[in-house]
C-alpha cells in the first residue's frame, strides 16, 4: 500500500497539468477583453453572477463558484469561501466533504463521513471553528481505531446536515479582530438568515440514501421556509434537516506490533529458522529484535445513526441604521454500533498468553517482522460489544449592528452554545479459548491471512470463564459548553481609512464522566458449555469487497449480547454493579476544565486606491489574557485525591494583511502575524486514568503546565483573475512555531509507576506487567512551510456546449519537522514530521452544467501522516496511508421548481489504511462501502 502513494499523486498531478494546460491559453485570450473591465466593488461582485454582461448566466453551482470567488477577491485577509447552490442547498452532505475542495484543506473520515479537518498540515486542535460569529465545539463518538471520543478542542463536522448553513469560510492569515486560538485557521459556518432572500420562500429536499456494503435504504428530508416583509422590517427563518443512515464497516484491526521480548516473550520451545529462543525474545536491542503482529484480529462494526438539525433565525430592523440578528442552531446525532471481533489475544497477554504460545515454523522478513508463522498454545477470544451514542449540540446568539450617522457603526454579539455527548451504554461481552493449536497467519499481502487451528463457530470451542472472559460495561459523558460576549466600534475616519476596535469575553468549560465495574472487567458468573451454547450466535458474512487472501475466516461466534446479558442478570446482579470516582480504572476520566479569555483589539484597515496607489489591507494588534482552571484525580503517595491546579498567561498578537492591485485582475497578498492555539482540553487535567482492557495496558496523565503553542506567520499570495469566475493563484506561507504539544509514550514495569498495587484489584494485570504511559509534553517546536496551488476556471471561453463545463483544481505541499522527545528527561529525541501532516494534497473537480443538467465529478488526495510519535513497543510511529477518493453528483432541473437529484460517494470504495513504523508494519485496514444519495427538491 505504501507504494502507491508515488503513482496517486503522479495521477492527481498528471490531471492538474492536464487542465491547465486546457484552460490557460483561453483564459489568456480572454484576459484583454476583462482587463478593460474595472475591479469590482464589493457590491458589484455581488451581483457578477447575474452575468457580466448579458451573454453570461451562471446558475447552481457555478453560481455558489463564482459568488465565493468574489468573496475572497475583496477581502484582505485570505479567505476561502463555498456557497450555497441554493436556498437550503449546500454542494455536499457533509460540511467536511464541501471544505477539502479548499486549497490547504484535507479531512479525515469516520465511517466513510468527514469528521475534522486539517489545515496547511496543522490538525484539528489547531483550528478553530466558528457558528454564526462565535466559538463553538461539536463532540461525536467514534470507533477506537478512529480516535474514539473527541476530548479535544478539533470540531466533528459529521454531527450536522449540511442544508443547514448558507456559506462556510476558510480564514487562513489572522487579523486583529478575529479572536485568537488557530495556527491553521478560523473556519467560519454561518446559518442562512431571512434578509439573505429577496421574496418569501419555501423549499422540501426527500431523498433516500443506499450504502452497497450495509445494503439498505434509509431517508433523508430537509426543509426550509423563510419569510420577510416587503420593507425588510421584519424577517423569520426556519429549516429543518433530518436523516438516517445504515453503515457497515469491516476489516482487520491489529492493535499495532509489538517485539518478541514483550509481555514476557514466547515459549522457549519457540523455533524459527535461522533465530535461537533468546534473538526471538530479544528486547534489549531493538534494531535487531522481531516483532509480530500484537493482536492479530478481524472486525466488523453495523453502524445506525439518526440526524436530526434545526436553524431559527429572525432579523428585526426597527430603524434604517439598526439591525437586529438572533439565530438559533440545535443538532441532535443519535447512534447505535454493534461490533463483532475475532482476536488472538496470545500475542498480547502476559503470564499464561504469549509466555505458553510456541512458534511452530515462520517466516521473517527484511524489516525483522514475523510476517507469518505457525503457532501452538494460542488463546483466541471473540467479543461483541454494543453503543448508544448520542450528542446534542444547540447554540443561541444575538447580533446587532448600530450606525452612528455615516462614519461611525457599532457591532456587538452574546451567544451561548453547548455540545453533550452520551454514551451511556457500552457493553463489551467476551468469550474465549485457550491454548489452541495450529493458528496461522501471513501479513505478506496487505490484507492479512488469519487462520485459526480450530472451528471458531463451534460453541465448543469456547467458554465463559471467570479471571479470563470479560464483561466490559462502561458510560461516559463528555460536556463542552461555551459562552461569549463582545463588541466593537469602527469608524470611517476618511475615505482611506477605518479605525476600529473591540473587546470580547468567553468563557469555556469542559465536563467528562465514566463509570466501570467496581469489582473488576474479568469477574464474571462462569457459564456451562450448554449454557453457553444457548447464550451465542454466528456472526458470518465478513469479508465482502476486501478480496480476503485463501484461508481468512468469515464467520465467527459471538455472544448475542442480549440474551448473555439478561442470563447473566448484568443489570440487577451486584457482580456487575458500576462505580465513577470510586473506581480505579474510571477516576481518571472525571476532568473538569474552566477557560476565561479576555480580548481586547485595535486596528486600522486603508484603501489607497483614492490616492492613486492601489494597496489596501489592515494593521492591528491584539491582546488576550487567559486564565484556566483543571482538575483531576492524581495519586499523592497511597491516597487518590481530587487535584486542582489553576494557571494564567498573556499574549500580545500583532497582525497585517496587505494587498496590492497590480491591475485590475492581478492582485499580490502579504500577511504577517503572530498567532496562539491553545493546547487539547483534556489534556490540561492535573490527574490521571489507568486502563486494562483485554491484552492493553496503559496509564495516561494530564499536564496543566502545558504552554499555549504560538506561531509567527508569514504568507505570501499572487492572484490572477482573467474572466468573471476564474481564478489562477499561487500562496506560499512559512510558521515559526515555538513549541507543539505531543505526547510523550514510554513503556515501564506498574511496579515503576509509584501507584497503589491495589489499583490493580479486579483486573488481570499484575505488579510486573509492562503499561504504556503517556503524557502530554511541550516539545520544542520547528519550523513549517508550504505553498498552495488553486485554479478555478469555468469554459466560457468555448462556444456552444462546451462552454458549460469548468474546471477546479488545486494542490497543496506542506513539510515540517520536529523534535519529538523520546525520555521523560529529555535526554533523547526524534526527528519526525509534525502528527497531522500530509506533505502532498490535491483536489481536482470537473463539472458541466447547463439551464437543466448538471454533472460534476471529483477526487481528493490526501498522501500518508502521522498520528503518534513516537510510536510504543518499538515502533518509530504510528499513521494513515495516503487515500485517493472519488465522487460524483447529478441533477435535472424539471422546471424552476422541481429538480432531481444523485449523490455518489467514496466510488473505488477507498480503504481506512493504519499503519504502525517506518517498514508500514498493518494496524488497521477496514472499508465503509459507497454511499448513494437519489432524491428531489421542490421550491415553492
Amino acid at each position: 500500500m505504501a507504494t502507491s502513494a508515488p503513482r496517486n499523486i503522479k495521477v492527481g498531478l498528471f490531471a492538474g497539468a492536464a487542465a491547465v494546460a486546457l484552460v490557460c491559453p483561453a483564459a489568456a485570450q480572454a484576459q484583454d477583453a476583462a482587463a478593460s473591465q474595472p475591479a469590482e466593488s464589493a457590491d458589484a461582485t455581488e451581483a457578477a453572477p447575474e452575468g457580466a454582461g448579458e451573454e453570461i448566466i451562471v446558475t447552481g453551482f457555478r453560481q455558489s463558484l463564482t459568488s465565493a470567488l468574489n468573496m475572497k477577491r475583496n477581502e484582505t485577509a485570505s479567505i476561502d469561501a463555498i456557497k450555497a447552490e441554493d436556498i437550503a442547498e449546500f454542494p455536499d452532505l457533509n460540511l467536511a466533504e464541501s471544505l477539502q475542495r479548499i486549497p490547504g484543506v484535507a479531512i479525515s473520515r469516520v465511517n466513510g463521513e468527514g469528521r475534522n479537518i486539517s489545515v496547511r498540515g496543522l490538525g484539528p486542535e489547531y483550528t478553530r471553528v466558528r457558528i454564526n460569529g462565535m466559538e463553538a465545539i461539536g463532540t461525536s463518538g467514534g470507533t477506537d481505531n478512529s480516535g474514539g471520543v473527541n476530548r479535544g478542542r478539533g470540531f466533528d463536522f459529521n454531527i450536522f446536515s449540511s442544508d443547514l448553513f448558507n456559506s462556510l469560510a476558510v480564514r487562513k492569515t489572522a487579523s486583529a479582530d478575529v479572536e485568537e486560538g488557530s495556527l491553521g485557521a478560523t473556519v467560519d459556518l454561518q446559518v442562512a438568515r431571512p434578509f439573505d432572500f429577496k421574496k418569501s420562500t419555501a423549499v422540501l429536499s426527500v431523498q433516500g440514501s443506499y450504502n452497497d456494503l450495509a445494503r439498505k435504504l434509509t431517508p433523508r428530508f430537509s426543509g426550509l421556509v423563510t419569510v420577510s416583509n416587503p420593507e425588510e422590517a421584519f424577517g423569520v427563518l426556519v429549516s429543518l434537516a433530518y436523516e438516517e443512515r445504515r453503515l457497515r464497516e469491516e476489516g482487520a484491526n491489529i492493535t499495532r506490533w509489538t517485539h518478541g521480548g514483550f509481555n514476557g516473550g514466547f515459549s522457549p520451545l519457540s523455533t524459527l529458522p535461522g533465530y535461537t529462543a533468546a534473538q526471538i525474545n530479544n528486547s534489549t536491542d531493538l534494531d535487531t529484535a522481531l516483532f509480530h503482529p500484537r493482536i492479530p484480529g478481524l472486525v466488523s462494526y453495523d453502524i445506525n445513526q439518526k440526524r436530526l438539525g434545526a436553524a431559527v433565525s429572525v432579523q428585526f430592523r426597527p430603524a434604517d441604521s439598526t439591525l437586529i440578528s438572533i439565530d438559533g442552531l440545535y443538532s441532535r446525532l443519535d447512534g447505535t454500533r454493534a461490533e463483532s471481533q475475532f482476536q488472538a489475544i496470545s500475542f498480547s497477554r502476559s503470564g499464561t498468553g504469549k509466555p505458553q504460545t510456541i512458534i511452530r515454523s515462520g517466516v521473517v522478513d527484511e524489516n525483522n517482522n514475523i510476517i507469518s508463522g505457525t503457532f501452538d498454545n494460542v488463546d483466541l477470544r471473540t467479543q461483541s460489544r454494543y453503543d448508544v451514542l448520542k450528542t446534542d449540540f444547540h447554540q443561541l446568539t444575538g447580533n446587532i449592528e448600530q450606525e452612528f450617522g455615516e462614519k461611525l457603526k457599532f457591532t456587538g454579539l452574546v451567544g451561548y452554545s453547548k455540545s453533550a455527548f452520551r454514551n451511556p451504554v457500552q457493553t463489551t461481552v467476551t468469550i474465549d479459548a485457550a491454548n489452541t493449536n495450529g493458528f496461522f497467519y501471513d501479513f505478506s499481502t496487505r490484507f492479512p491471512t488469519i487462520k485459526p487451528g480450530v472451528d471458531v463457530t463451534n460453541p465448543a470451542t469456547f467458554a465463559f470463564t471467570n479471571g479470563t472472559s470479560e464483561v466490559r460495561i462502561r458510560p461516559q459523558t463528555v460536556d463542552n459548553s461555551f459562552a461569549t460576549a463582545k463588541g466593537a466600534l469602527a469608524w470611517e475616519a476618511s475615505d482611506a481609512f477605518t479605525l476600529k476596535a473591540g473587546v470580547d469575553w468567553r468563557r469555556f468549560t469542559y465536563d467528562s464522566t465514566e463509570s466501570r465495574r467496581l469489582l473488576g472487567e474479568t469477574v464474571v458468573t462462569p457459564l456451562t458449555a450448554a449454557q453457553l451454547a444457548s447464550l451465542t450466535t454466528v456472526y458470518s458474512g465478513f469479508g465482502r469487497g476486501l478480496d480476503l487472501p485463501s484461508g481468512t475466516i468469515t464467520s465467527w461466534l459471538v455472544p448475542d449480547l442480549p440474551s448473555f446479558l439478561a442470563a447473566i442478570n448484568a443489570s440487577g446482579n451486584p457482580t456487575y454493579a458500576t462505580g465513577g470516582i470510586e473506581n480505579a480504572t474510571a477516576r481518571g476520566s472525571f476532568i473538569t476544565v474552566e477557560e476565561k479569555d479576555i480580548g481586547a483589539w485595535g486596528m486600522a484597515e486603508f484603501n489607497l486606491e483614492g490616492a492613486g496607489f492601489p494597496l489596501r489591507g489592515d494593521v492591528g494588534v491584539r491582546y488576550v489574557d487567559t486564565k484556566q482552571s483543571s482538575t483531576g484525580y492524581a495519586s499523592q503517595g497511597a491516597a487518590i485525591n481530587l487535584v486542582e491546579a489553576d494557571r494564567s498567561y498573556n499574549r500580545w498578537l500583532p497582525s497585517a494583511n496587505l494587498v496590492f492591485d497590480v491591475t485590475d485582475n492581478l492582485l499580490v497578498r502579504f500577511a504577517a502575524a503572530k498567532t496562539m492555539a491553545r493546547a487539547g482540553i483534556a489534556s490540561l487535567t492535573p490527574g490521571g486514568n489507568l486502563n486494562v482492557s483485554g491484552g492493553n495496558r496503559s496509564f495516561s496523565s494530564g499536564n496543566p503546565d502545558l504552554k499555549p503553542t504560538a506561531s509567527t506567520n508569514l504568507d505570501v499570495g499572487i492572484e490572477w483573475y482573467p474572466t468573471p469566475g476564474a481564478i489562477y493563484a499561487v500562496s506560499g506561507f512559512h510558521k515559526d512555531i515555538g513549541t507543539f504539544v505531543q505526547s510523550l509514550s514510554t513503556s515501564v514495569p506498574f511496579a515503576d509507576l509509584g501507584l497503589p498495587a491495589s489499583l490493580l484489584t479486579g483486573t488481570t494485570a499484575s505488579p510486573t506487567d509492562v503499561f504504556i504511559v503517556s503524557q502530554p509534553v511541550n516539545s520544542s517546536g520547528g519550523k513549517l512551510k508550504g505553498f498552495e496551488i488553486n485554479i478555478q476556471q469555468p469554459f466560457t471561453f468555448f462556444d456552444g456546449f462546451l462552454s458549460n463545463f469548468g474546471v477546479l483544481a488545486n494542490y497543496t505541499y506542506v513539510s515540517s519537522n520536529i523534535e519529538y522527545l523520546t525520555a521523560a528527561n529529555g535526554s533523547t529525541s526524534v526527528r519526525a514530521p509534525l502528527v497531522g501532516l500530509s506533505k502532498q494534497a490535491a483536489n481536482a473537480t470537473l463539472y458541466y452544467e447547463d439551464s437543466k443538467f448538471s454533472i460534476r465529478g471529483s477526487a481528493s488526495y490526501r498522501s500518508k501522516y502521522l498520528t503518534a510519535v513516537p510510536g510504543t513497543e518499538g515502533n518509530a510511529w504510528n499513521g494513515t496511508n495516503s487515500t485517493l477518493n472519488f465522487d460524483a453528483q447529478l441533477s435535472y432541473n424539471v422546471n424552476d421548481r422541481l429538480k432531481f437529484s444523485l449523490e455518489m460517494i467514496n466510488l473505488t470504495d477507498e480503504k481506512n489504511d493504519q499503519f504502525v513504523d517506518e517498514t508500514n508494519r498493518l494496524n488497521v485496514l477496514t472499508h465503509s462501502g459507497r454511499q448513494f444519495n437519489f432524491g428531489l427538491r421542490y421550491s415553492l
